[in-house]
């Protein structure tokens, strides 16, 4: 059956996607229109293309223990010069997807994942891209701000063209999530 590319993220939905994409190609970033607009949970993963269902059985199961919570992206920020990347600040939801982006890749899981950096929410804007054109996006988007009720998340597959194309979404479920499972935002619990 050979191996697949998958991700997992939280989309940023329109019209603040589409924006985002665009201004991302505006500043140069080629991989702008092959990557919708995203927060990640899972960075890209190699699995076994017969995984796929186990995978897709532990999203649901995760997407289940989790009800919508608010989303705000506000202002810029850059991993330079550690990665070559600028994007706009999650500054409101920012707990419960490090809930979530911890449940995906739990080692218990189909796709236990151990991340390269510590994992911090955010929309790319610029990725790899030229100095100035980096400081252009950091600059420009200084002032962006956008919020919407996140439902739910979607699983990607990326193609043989470099392009992510999502498989399925898993919108949340109305399940308590056990106090154990840890505190968030204000002490609440994902998704309140």
């Amino acid at each position: 059956m050979g191996t697949v590319t998958i991700g997992v993220s939280i989309a940023v939905p329109e019209p603040h996607g589409s924006k985002l994409q665009q201004l991302r190609a505006g500043f140069g970033d080629a991989a702008a229109h092959g990557i919708p607009t995203h927060v990640t949970l899972l960075p890209p993963t190699e699995v076994e293309a017969g995984a796929l269902p186990a995978v897709e059985a532990h999203l649901a199961e995760v997407a289940a223990r989790c009800r919508p919570f608010p989303m705000r992206l506000s202002g810029t920020g850059t991993f330079r010069p550690l990665s070559p990347v600028v994007y706009v600040q999650v500054v409101e939801g920012a707990a419960a997807c490090t809930w979530l982006q911890k449940r995906v890749r739990d080692a218990s899981g189909p796709v236990p994942r151990e991340l390269q950096f510590p994992y911090h929410p955010h929309v790319t804007v610029a990725h790899g891209i030229e100095e100035a054109a980096m400081d252009r996006a950091y600059e420009e988007l200084s002032d962006y701000a956008a919020q919407w009720p996140c439902t739910g998340f979607a699983l990607y597959e990326q193609g043989s063209d470099g392009v992510w194309r999502k498989l399925r979404e898993f919108p949340f479920g109305s399940a308590t999530v056990p106090p154990q499972a840890g505190r968030v935002e204000s002490g609440s619990l994902p998704g309140r």
